[in-house]
């Protein structure tokens, strides 16, 4: 098996494949102070959760947007498994060319998620994460990535509604029913969740009209099931699009 883990800035996601086959997809909180030890613990029993040996994994692969952990991540990983331990880079992006003007500066979840857009739905293609901070990228006709754009993620812009303002509470992110809303709750959900859907949906279309029309809109993080219901543009959901980049990328690595 191959462990692949996405490090975010909220939370870290870790994929197990056993050949194609995802067995399982859990997610921890980032906790930027923990030590590799402690992570390797809590690995040791997410491993446990889901019945996997660790004498059965023969490779790893990690993407990093937490320059901090990214070398606790890696020695943990090699404590537990004692197996090697790749990380994603701009120079092992399995082929993907980066026009951006520093390659070396773009996140490592965005070339995940690329990676695995191109592989999985063709170019060109719209891809759109809705994370701790909310990227949408272009990919075009030939396959490289020509760049994106980036603004606050959902959780970011509602707490700072709520932090900012003096009668605003804190609310969840469940269903919205109404566009116009007749109390405190019901008017920040729709503005954050139409609202969000709404953005998404006018640089879609701005997208298109640069890319080709016929582009397709990929969307996935951890707020992409929340806000893809609400947009009215066509999208494809994927909530394993950096995991299974992570896989591509440790496959071409390799020659598999």
């Amino acid at each position: 098996m191959i462990l692949t883990v996405d490090v975010g800035n909220t939370v870290i996601v870790l994929g197990a494949f056993d050949g194609n086959n995802l067995r399982f997809v859990s997610r921890v909180a980032t906790e930027i102070q923990k030590t590799d030890d402690q992570y390797a613990i809590q690995l040791s029993d997410i491993l446990s959760l889901y019945h996997c040996d660790t004498l059965s994994f023969e490779g790893a692969i990690i993407s990093c947007v937490v320059p901090p952990l990214s070398l606790p991540i890696k020695k943990s990983i090699y404590k537990l498994l004692g197996c090697p331990v790749s990380t994603v880079s701009y120079k092992n992006a399995a082929g993907l060319d980066i026009k951006i003007d520093n390659p070396a500066i773009l996140g490592t979840d965005m070339i995940c998620s690329a990676v695995s857009a191109k592989r999985k739905y063709g170019t060109p293609s719209i891809v759109i994460d809705l994370g701790t901070a909310t990227k949408i990228s272009a990919i075009g006709k030939d396959g490289s990535f020509l760049g994106c754009s980036i603004m606050p993620g959902v959780g970011i812009s509602l707490n700072a509604l709520s932090s900012g303002t003096a009668q605003l509470p804190h609310i969840g992110f469940d269903d919205v029913e109404k566009v116009i809303g007749t109390n405190t709750v019901d008017s920040m959900k729709s503005g954050i969740i139409y609202g969000t859907a709404s953005m998404l949906d006018g640089m879609i279309g701005r997208y298109k009209a640069i890319l080709d029309e016929n582009a397709k809109a990929i969307a996935t993080g951890g707020f992409s099931g929340v806000i893809a219901p609400y947009c009215e543009s066509k999208l494809i959901y994927d909530p394993n699009l950096v995991l299974e980049g992570l896989y591509e990328i440790y496959r071409n690595e390799r020659g598999i």
